[in-house]
């Protein structure tokens, strides 16, 4: 990779439920592709924290990211993060792992609805998109509210199932309004907005989200970019992050950011 400020935001560890790979080969791969930096952000799904002993993948992650940091530090910079999921369907796991160490990054994320499945798993028929989506946005808008991340992640998350299993066209007009209420939040409270590259990946073959939602959050005032793989193995590192950067500068985007203690970093795109 050509940039030297290429970094990836967005990475699973086998300390996720649903990774494959040690945290030491993610950042071997990150080395190799020449990436100025990786954060290990494994799965903490708030709503399941209990019941499933999150906290201790989640300790797991923070050391293994820690080892990493010295192992690997005059190469590479290795970010601890987490992926903070559903964080207002449980409060206080949300501000239990939280509280286990000083993290570089959080992401915020909504993978399912409340008391329903993951996307991934929900079955979908023409008549039950749109109710949906509009419940998807809607909760999306009081995780945004309940502000407790860095980066708001994959943000048409749904969309990476929905598409080409449903013959109903998803318009983003439809949604614009319901979006442009989240956006409006991290524009308030200097939140930045993630460009997920796993779609390039997948059925969708597009970045979750697209140039319309990046271009409008820009539009709003949105000043942080942040960009990643979403990789659950070693092999998908870096992967689309090239094509995440090129997004970033179509829509008006001169800085990448990454963070440091939850601190933004500013990285310029050239």
């Amino acid at each position: 990779m050509n940039n030297r400020f290429f970094s990836d935001s967005h990475t699973h560890s086998e300390h996720s439920f649903d990774g494959n790979d040690s945290v030491a080969m993610l950042c071997e791969q990150a080395i190799k592709l020449g990436l100025y930096s990786i954060a290990i952000t494994d799965h903490c799904e708030c709503n399941e924290y209990y019941a499933n002993n999150v906290r201790k993948s989640a300790e797991a992650s923070i050391i293994a990211s820690g080892k990493a940091r010295a192992a690997y530090g005059d190469k590479i910079k290795v970010y601890t993060g987490i992926e903070l999921g559903q964080p207002t369907q449980n409060k206080l796991a949300a501000n239990e792992v939280l509280s286990l160490c000083d993290y570089d990054f959080v992401i915020g994320s909504l993978h399912n609805l409340k008391n329903e499945q993951d996307f991934y798993f929900l079955k979908y028929e023409d008549e039950n998109v749109n109710g949906i989506l509009e419940k998807y946005f809607t909760q999306l808008y009081e995780l945004a509210v309940d502000n407790r991340f860095d980066t708001l992640a994959h943000i048409t998350y749904p969309l990476r199932y929905i598409y080409g299993k449903v013959t109903k066209e998803i318009k983003y007009d439809t949604y614009k309004q319901m979006i442009d209420e989240v956006l409006k939040v991290l524009v308030k409270n200097d939140k930045a907005l993630e460009i997920n590259t796993s779609g390039l990946r997948q059925r969708i073959g597009a970045t979750l989200p697209g140039e319309a939602i990046v271009s409008r959050f820009k539009e709003l005032g949105g000043k942080f970019i942040t960009i990643g793989s979403d990789a659950h193995r070693w092999g998908d590192v870096g992967s689309g992050i090239e094509v995440g950067y090129e997004l970033a500068e179509r829509c008006g985007f001169t800085y990448v950011t990454v963070f440091e203690k939850r601190e933004p970093v500013m990285l310029p795109i050239n």
